[in-house]
Formats: structure tokens, sequence, C-alpha cells
């Protein structure tokens, strides 16, 4: 079974090809084959997580500064304000964004006037007079990245095979972490050199480039219109190379069309690409999604990764100003040490997803993240700090890609929910705890005797809640199960407590529960 639509089924008969997917007459797109390759769109969706993520910290440094030019008084609670806009912006817009997309079966299209808003809301957010138009500007690059996330992430599981789709979901979220290893540094640097236009071009400049790979972008079902499919190329590779290369990094390589314009049989999908057999209300979706156990946790973890990963950005320049007397330069390097370790850690933690199951990457990443998020308390060596605050880092932002591989196995044996309901409900737990993280950590740091203790005991609490939620739902079969199993037969297999496939292996499609 590949990653085609949720709705894909598998053919009776193994052997089944894209027969029904009749080619159009006529030459093909340029650049058919690379243009609609699994590679080439993770490209793309990772280029505009990078763009969305640069232009959303691009200004954070020197928003302050910007509003102090306008005359305003209190910056520090309207930049938090703004902030939030943003936030709040993403979680409004997401259900439409979504339903759109699965009804109309649409990827590209919204892809395409997502990056129209945001070139929008940068030339507004430049040249805003006043505080209410920056308030605007950041709603609307909000709306924006919403069909990023929603529809960017579906169209890349409409075209990766399912036993990859953790892998390419955590290459394609590296871009989170690029760009908010670009923005800050980068926008202070243009700030002090060229004054508040010189961040909001450099955003726009980078939106246009994520325009261009966007415009190049072929979906899969345009793709099998002409006779290829991409999804099937990878199928193919995988089953010439053996089990070998299961586990390993496989590129896509272009397979030749026939005379006629037709996939050669001998590499043809064992799939078909159908029509959604039924489709459902955006409250239908919710409530399939809410009586899954699986999906549910993946939705508050969510939540709780977005809570966490946002509530130290209001609170970390202080603490830092206050502990070792760092200006916003130092405390820039040090959010470069911190981020630099994340670009590989989600990758990673995405090809372990496919290996051996969601479950096991987010245990223990949620598990090893618990010490160093108590650790960055002491404010004993400034080397200690920064060590634990990467670490913090590492095993937080590895978190995401099993929780979306998790979601996309989920969304897979649930009638009438897409890739594009999945990462819309995904959307929107992270936009809430984005929104909320950095007023609850602002709040803590301002008004607690030790608040940037009492901030991060309370991020240790709800990554415990996480990791307890983890043990008992995440995955086809979760380890607690595997635990009562072993602990009721001692005499079984122990090698059963590993999974030997990933995700799916089991229990038919995914094994979802509902609770």
């Amino acid at each position: 079974m590949d990653c085609s639509t949720h709705s894909s089924k598998e053919s009776p008969d193994s052997d089944v090809v894209l027969s029904k997917a009749m080619p159009n007459p006529g030459r093909p797109p340029w650049g058919l084959k690379w243009r609609s390759s699994v590679w080439f769109i993770t490209l793309v969706v990772g280029l505009g997580i990078t763009t969305d993520l640069i232009v959303y910290s691009v200004v954070i440094p020197v928003l302050p500064f910007q509003l102090q030019g306008l005359g305003y008084n209190g910056v520090s609670a309207l930049v938090g304000y703004l902030l939030f806009a943003y936030s709040g912006g993403l979680v409004i817009s997401t259900p439409p964004i979504a339903w759109v997309s699965e009804r109309y079966n649409a990827r590209r299209a919204p892809l395409l006037i997502g990056l129209i808003a945001l070139v929008s809301s940068q030339v507004m957010l430049m040249e805003a007079p006043t505080y209410a138009v920056m308030v605007v500007a950041r709603v609307l690059q909000g709306v924006s990245s919403s069909m990023v996330w929603v529809v960017g992430l579906a169209l890349l599981c409409d075209t990766t095979p399912e036993k990859y789709v953790g892998r390419q979901l955590g290459i394609a979220m590296s871009g989170l972490s690029l760009g908010l290893l670009i923005g800050p540094p980068v926008g202070g640097a243009l700030y002090g050199r060229f004054g508040w236009h010189g961040p909001c071009v450099f955003g726009i400049l980078v939106t246009l480039v994520d325009l261009a790979g966007r415009l190049l972008v072929i979906e899969r079902k345009e793709a099998v219109r002409w006779g290829f499919d991409p999804a099937a190329v990878v199928a193919a590779i995988d089953s010439e190379s053996g089990p070998a290369s299961s586990e390993g990094s496989m590129p896509v390589v272009a397979v030749g069309l026939d005379g006629a314009g037709v996939v050669d049989v001998g590499v043809a999908a064992q799939t078909e690409l159908m029509p959604p057999a039924i489709r459902l209300s955006s409250m239908k979706v919710l409530g399939k999604l809410a009586r899954s156990s699986r999906a549910l946790t993946a939705l508050v973890n969510s939540l709780i990764y977005g809570i966490i990963y946002s509530s130290q950005e209001p609170a970390l320049p202080l603490h830092m100003q206050r502990v070792w007397g760092f200006n916003s330069q130092k405390v820039g390097l040090v959010y470069i040490a911190a981020v630099v370790p994340t670009l590989l850690s989600s990758p990673l933690a995405g090809w372990w997803a496919d290996a051996k199951g969601a479950e096991w990457i987010a245990f223990i990443c949620f598990a090893l993240a618990v010490p160093w998020w108590g650790i960055v308390i002491i404010e004993a060596h400034l080397g200690l700090f920064i060590t634990a605050f990467a670490l913090e880092n590492f095993f937080t932002a590895a978190v995401i890609a099993p929780l979306m591989a998790e979601l996309a196995a989920v969304g897979r044996s649930l009638e009438g929910v897409g890739y594009a309901h999945i990462y819309g409900a995904f959307n929107l737990a992270f936009g809430v705890g984005s929104a909320l993280g950095p007023l609850i950590g602002g709040q803590i740091f301002e008004h607690a005797r030790k608040g940037w203790m009492v901030l991060n005991i309370v991020a240790v609490g709800l990554i415990v809640v996480a990791l307890v939620l983890s043990f008992i739902y995440t995955g086809d079969r979760p380890l607690v199960t595997r635990l009562v199993a072993r602990v009721q037969l001692p005499e079984s297999d122990p090698s059963q407590d590993m999974p030997d496939k990933g995700p799916g292996a089991q229990n038919g499609l995914d094994g979802t529960r509902e609770a």
C-alpha cells in the first residue's frame, strides 16, 4: 500500500497496474519525472516550511525597535500580541483550508495562493504605519502559513509510499529548524545595516524563491494522467533492490515511458488512484479523530510540543541577560548552537519511525528530553547551560516527525479522512500550542518568584504527560501492550518486543483503536 490518497485501497490483485489512469494524448510536460518525484516534492515542501519560519522569525528580534520608532510604549507586550496574531491566523484558517483541499482534491493551487498571501502580508508589515496594520499583516502571515503546513504536508504524503512517509516528513520538517536558524540573526544584521525594510525585503526574496519551486511542482494525480506514477517508481526500486534497501536511503530514479506514454508494466504501482469513497464534514472528521485513541494522543502531544517549544522564546533572552549579562547578539549565538543539532534529529527520527514504528522513537525522545529541561535551570556554568539547551532542543524537535507519521498511519485507516484533514488537525493543535506557549512562558517568567525554574518545571510536567500517553497509546502495538504481553508470556520470543517491520505491519492497516 502506498501513501497516495487516504482513500486509495489495496487492489485484490497485487499485480494491478494503473490501467484505469488513461494517459493524456500529446507531449508530456517538461521535466515530468523529476518535477513529480518524491524527493523534489520533499525539497519543495521543506523549502516552504523554511520560508514560513524565516518570515515568522526574521522580524522577531527587531520588532521592539520598530514599535519604539513608531512611538509605542510597553513594546514587550505588543510584540507578544503580534506573535499571538500570527498563531491566531494560523488556527482560524486551518479548518476551511483543510476542508477545501480535501473537498476539491487540490494541493498546488492553495500552495500558490498561500505564497501570494505571504508576499502581500510582508509588504503590508513593511509599510505598516500603525500597530493595528501590523496585527492584520501578522494574521495574514498565519493564514499563509496554514496553507504550507496543511496542504504542503498533504501533498508530500500523496506522493510518498507509506513505508517512507516518516523519513520524508522528517527531512521536510528540518526546514523548521533551518528557518529558525536563519531568521533571527539575519534579521538583526539586516536591520542594523538597512533598517526596518531590510528584514522584510529579505523575507520577500526568500518567498519568491519558494514560489519558483511551487510553480515547478507536478502533483501525483497529474503525473499519473501522463502515465507516470512517482510512488510506483519508489515501490518498483524497492522490490527490485530487495529487503536491504527498505531500511536505508533510496533515491528516486526516473522510469522510462513506453511509446504510448504508459508506465511499463514491470514498474507499475501496486495500488490504484481512486476518488474518495465518501466525503465527511469537518465536524464528522473531528469526531472520527476524537474517537481514535492514537489520533487523539498524537494531537495532544502536538499541542504539548507547541507549548513547550515556544514557551522559552520570551524568557530566554531575559534569563541570559540577567545571569550572564548577554546582549542580543550573544543570545542569537546560543540559539544557533541549539538549533544546529535539530537539523539532524528530525530526519533521524523520521527514518526510525519508518523502520521500527513511531511508538519507540516518540517515547525515547520524550524520555531523553526530560533531564535536559531540568538541567537548564542550573545557573552555575554557561557551558553546561548551552550543552543542556542544545540537547533539550535536539530531543524535543525529534518528536515531530514520528507524531506526523503516526497521524498519517491513523488517517489511512479512517474512511473519509484525508491527509489534509489529518494535517489540518495537527496544524490546529500545534497552532494553539504555539499561541499559548509564549503567553504562558512570559507570564510565568514575569510573575513567578523564580520564573525560569518554574517555567521549565511546567515544561517537564507536560513532557511527562506526553511520555505516558506515548507509552500507552502510540503505535500499531503500543509499548504498554508489548510490556504486558512480555509479563504474561515470559517464555515468549523476546524479539517480539522489537518490531521487524514498519508501522502498519500488524493488524491490517494500522490497528487504530477507538477510545
